[in-house]
């Protein structure tokens, strides 16, 4: 399989979940081309020389989610305080990884990618 048949395979009939996901995957591609993208059985990772974020269904929804969203995963030295990131974790010292949920297109927007951005150069970091 390619990686396309892949992230299809990944979203099964989830279609708004797998627009999501094109639109991240988009927006990923546009800033750093060489991106690697992996489909793993719980998540499609994305890589620069290491991992640097991760996008995935949720796995325990929360009730207050949305019906239909996409989860995005990345990793800080520091926790980020925003009301868009719906958890936050200390996993080893200096290294938060942080949630936020997605469920329009239009959150995959500048914050959101400045994040990642942060994520991809604290991942060149390691």
């Amino acid at each position: 399989m390619n990686n396309r048949d892949d992230v299809l395979e990944y979203f099964g009939a989830r279609d708004a979940e797998l627009a999501l996901y094109d639109a991240f995957e988009s927006a990923v591609l546009e800033r750093w081309p060489d991106t690697r993208i992996t489909v793993h059985r719980t998540q499609v990772s994305f890589y620069n020389r290491y991992l640097f974020a991760v996008a995935s269904l949720p796995y325990r929804r929360m009730k207050d989610w949305p019906e239909h969203c996409l989860v995005i995963t990345f990793g800080l030295a520091d926790q980020l305080t925003s009301p868009r990131i719906a958890v936050a974790t200390e996993p080893y010292p200096r290294r938060w990884t942080h949630h936020v949920v997605v469920s329009r297109p239009e959150e995959i927007d500048d914050e959101l990618m400045g994040w990642v951005g942060q994520a991809w150069t604290f991942s060149m970091e390691k």
